[in-house]
């Protein structure tokens, strides 16, 4: 893979959240993680989505929101006509898709002694995993794990110590052929640790102490685009039980439902990504093509599946709000996208913040 031409990697831009009330869960982000400056917030026609949402077009709600200490976004979405629902059996690690949400953090300490004395449920001490990185797991009211992670990579630090996503841990069923379609679609070709057995630091978060096959992939490629420098360094932990059988977490469910939905990748290129797609095997299943307008942000999404049919979305953005109050929003299309965007331009989305 020639990493310097397209399609680039710009990081995660957004995890989707499935949940049975976007305000309420909102509000529970921005108090507690600081998910607090929205990018856009629609009610509308969900229509592209068929494959997924059982052949027909459904209302939805969504909030994207971001940290401006950097990292990924929330998507935070809500269907509108119809009870999302939760899957009818118990999720365990290692089960098929996203099981985890990374966040990152510049003083895990801080980040878990003010997480505790709001009353968040912790599922873990401050552990170290197999590569020596500070984490611990918490969970939202919800009933979506979280894991908080010691990152180097920020936009800023402000007095709040955590910043936004950073990775995802995704279940799997056959490793190698995770690993190659991680390492050839999306660039994680770096495998910071494989570990087999039972995994002490994860045994808060697994109740069950399972064996497993775990691996973390980082990227040799420094992240490229005009929000390369916001979303920072990513990772993706890929997990595979040896103790049972897994099951799909979204089996007879669909996107939006409740539960991580999906997991997002700003790019440039999306000609080329199809392309890269369809050679490997994995072509694009969705496909807004050209333009796809949020109301507040435009343009351009797809989505592909990973072996075990985790879905993932790729955006090519083409415009997004930089202060709404003024009308001021940042037509890309006119920029060279290659390039970070100015650090001013990025801070002065911070004017939109929410505040409770």
């Amino acid at each position: 893979m020639n990493n310097m031409q397209k399609p680039f990697i710009s990081g995660i831009q957004q995890i989707g959240v499935g949940v049975t009330d976007v305000e309420d869960s909102w509000r529970w982000y921005r108090k507690h993680l600081q998910v607090d400056v929205p990018i856009f917030e629609e009610k509308a026609e969900a229509n592209l989505m068929l494959p997924y949402t059982g052949g027909k077009p459904r209302n939805r709600h969504a909030v994207l929101a971001l940290n401006m200490n950097g990292g990924g976004g929330f998507e935070i979405w809500q269907y509108i006509d119809r009870t999302p629902e939760k899957a009818k059996f118990e999720i365990y690690p290692g089960d098929l898709g996203i099981n985890i949400i990374k966040i990152k953090s510049f003083n895990i300490q801080k980040s878990y002694e003010i997480l505790n004395a709001k009353g968040v449920k912790m599922l873990t001490s401050i552990q170290k995993d197999p590569s020596g990185c500070q984490h611990f797991f918490f969970e939202d009211p919800f009933g979506n794990p979280f894991q908080m992670v010691n990152s180097d990579s920020w936009f800023r630090q402000s007095r709040n110590p955590n910043g936004g996503i950073c990775g995802a841990v995704i279940g799997v069923s056959d490793m190698d052929k995770s690993i190659e379609f991680y390492s050839h679609i999306l660039g994680y070709d770096k495998i910071v640790y494989d570990v087999e057995g039972k995994q002490e630091d994860l045994s808060g978060w697994d109740q069950t102490s399972q064996n497993f096959r775990r691996v973390l992939l980082s990227r040799h490629q420094k992240e490229m685009g005009p929000f390369s420098g916001l979303l920072g360094e990513t990772n993706i932990e890929l997990i595979e039980t040896t103790s049972r059988k897994p099951k799909k977490i979204f089996e007879n469910r669909y996107w939006g439902d409740l539960g991580f939905i999906h997991i997002c990748f700003d790019i440039i290129g999306m000609d080329e990504m199809r392309e890269r797609c369809a050679d490997f095997g994995s072509p694009f299943t969705v496909d807004s093509s050209d333009q796809f307008d949020m109301g507040e942000a435009a343009g351009h999404f797809s989505y592909t599946e990973d072996p075990d049919g985790t879905l993932i979305e790729f955006v090519e953005t083409h415009k997004i709000p930089v202060l709404k109050k003024l009308g001021w929003y940042l037509d890309l299309l006119k920029r060279d996208r290659t390039k970070q965007l100015p650090k001013y331009m990025l801070r002065a989305m911070s004017l939109n913040r929410v505040k409770d």
